[in-house]
């Protein structure tokens, strides 16, 4: 079940959070609780994806982009994810979950999002969001503009820009 409680306490406690800038960086502190294990009392690695939800959505608020989307009528969507998985995070373990923008190019926004126990990282995604509307998706750039930032992305690093280029290669639909 989609941790609904617990967003609305994230969405709360940082109701008076400042905002951030484009590349700002949101934090927040999160426990692993005993339903979000798998089988091995981990983590489970799908839980994990949907606790960073519990780190973007505030980052969104703060950065203006969840303003902009209601101001529009957009919508948001998840396009694509990599996730890397480094470090057990077990029962009732505290974590500490970083999330920002990395920067945008001409149809997708780049977001990146860590998870850290006692200072060290566990785990780390890298994923690409598009903005939506009934046209289809909304460039990034008019996104941008509408957050109160100018339209230039912040440089995209050298390992986001190789993922683009993997991703692109990617046959779609799969070839199975």
């Amino acid at each position: 079940m989609y941790p609904f409680i617990r967003m609305v306490k994230e969405l709360v406690v940082h109701s008076r959070a400042g905002s951030l800038p484009v590349e700002g960086v949101h934090v927040s502190r999160h426990i692993c609780w005993p339903w979000d294990l798998d089988l091995w009392l981990e983590l489970n690695n799908g839980r994990t994806l949907t606790l960073f939800d519990l780190g973007r959505i505030p980052l969104g608020r703060r950065t203006g982009l969840v303003r902009a989307i209601r101001a529009n009528g957009w919508g948001l969507t998840v396009a694509g994810v990599s996730m890397r998985y480094r470090r057990r995070i077990r029962v009732f373990d505290r974590i500490e979950m970083r999330s920002r923008t990395i920067g945008w190019d001409n149809r997708f926004l780049y977001l990146e999002q860590s998870m850290w126990k006692k200072g060290e990282a566990t785990t780390h995604g890298l994923y690409r969001v598009a903005v939506t509307s009934r046209e289809g998706i909304v460039p990034p750039p008019k996104v941008a503009e509408q957050m109160g930032h100018g339209p230039a992305s912040p440089p995209l690093p050298d390992w986001v820009q190789h993922w683009i280029t993997a991703e692109a290669e990617r046959p779609w639909p799969p070839q199975m």
